[in-house]
């Protein structure tokens, strides 16, 4: 699913078959590195899903894939650049298949919200960071998976400096108003990403 849905976006765009199969290939090479636990194809799929749920509400389809494919296509847990990177990487991409300047606008800009995913003019670009956070909203069990597979991509860090990071996040969703910017994705995962990030505050 994941595969074919790039192939037919990318088609939409170029006739060529050996472009469209090079950037595939980039694509599933970034995200099946060694060092990846979270930030995985099983990640884009999850995306994948929860924003299918919502094409409806969306005003563009192929900008929100675009910027569903190369958000962390650039991941490095020892930077701090990785939406900039993965952006710079999508815009170079799009521009060698001649995606409109306006759409490579919006899918940079959607990318660099995932850094700190605050409210956007945007509602699509509420959505996409929505999409990207449904995972605090999800079982108890699934969101577990979720901070052990992130304490592992951050494995070269300590415990004493890494529990305090992490607490520091959690902090900072549990003191947002809403977590969660747009109506459906509220009312699907917010009560349960606040009883996850609490029940997960209190194991450090």
């Amino acid at each position: 699913m994941l595969k074919q849905t790039f192939i037919e976006l990318l088609s939409r765009y170029t006739h060529d078959q050996d472009l469209i199969t090079k950037f595939w290939t980039e694509i599933e090479q970034n995200y099946t590195q060694p060092k990846r636990y979270y930030h995985t194809l099983n990640h884009l799929e999850h995306l994948l899903q929860q924003l299918t749920e919502v094409k409806s509400l969306l005003k563009d389809w192929d900008v929100m894939l675009f910027s569903l494919y190369y958000h962390d296509v650039i991941y490095n847990a020892l930077k701090s650049d990785n939406e900039q990177k993965s952006a710079e990487l999508a815009e170079k991409r799009m521009n060698e298949i001649g995606v409109p300047p306006s759409m490579i606008t919006d899918c940079k800009a959607q990318i660099m919200a995932t850094k700190a995913h605050f409210w956007s003019e945007n509602a699509d670009t509420n959505f996409f960071t929505d999409a990207d956070l449904s995972i605090l909203g999800q079982s108890w069990e699934v969101y577990s998976q979720y901070f052990q597979h992130v304490r592992k991509e951050y494995s070269i860090y300590p415990d004493f400096m890494y529990n305090s990071g992490r607490k520091k996040v959690l902090k900072h969703f549990l003191a947002m108003e809403k977590i969660f910017k747009t109506a459906y994705f509220y009312d699907k995962f917010e009560q349960q990403a606040r009883v996850n990030l609490e029940k997960e505050l209190k194991l450090y």
